[in-house]
């Protein structure tokens, strides 16, 4: 957990996710929008659990792990560890729906323009709330 470099590129990637994610909500692709929203608050978190020293699981929701070692995490983190912790549970259940869907559901049609602005907006706000605890180079 030493490698402070990596947690700065897992935040770096985040925010160049974010310029895509901005294209696909002006394309219109809402169901893409919210799946790729997951995989910034994914790179952010796991940004913040090496820049905490704390073992980044090979899972996609990391807020249990955020939970279990609140202790090491940024004190300024704390107040904002139940919204944390709640965007990453709602953005991962909707991770393989809103890209593969299922037979009873089409993502592209089930997926509204509010779905994909709430999930931008939650990523951009996990981003620039963690961002502030990554180690620069």
């Amino acid at each position: 957990m030493k490698n402070m470099s990596l947690a700065r590129d897992y935040i770096v990637r985040a925010q160049k996710r974010l310029k895509a994610v901005e294209v696909l909500l002006k394309e219109e692709s809402w169901s893409d929008v919210v799946r790729e929203s997951q995989e910034v608050v994914e790179l952010a978190l796991k940004s913040l659990l090496r820049a905490s020293s704390i073992e980044v699981p090979r899972i996609h929701d990391v807020s249990p792990v955020l939970e279990e070692n609140k202790e090491r995490l940024p004190k300024k983190i704390l107040d904002s560890l139940s919204k944390i912790v709640h965007i990453s549970r709602q953005l991962r259940r909707d991770r393989e729906l809103a890209f593969y869907g299922s037979e009873d559901l089409t993502p592209s049609l089930f997926y509204k323009k509010e779905d994909a602005v709430e999930a931008l907006k939650n990523a951009e706000w996990i981003v620039n709330t963690v961002i502030i605890h990554v180690p620069g180079e």
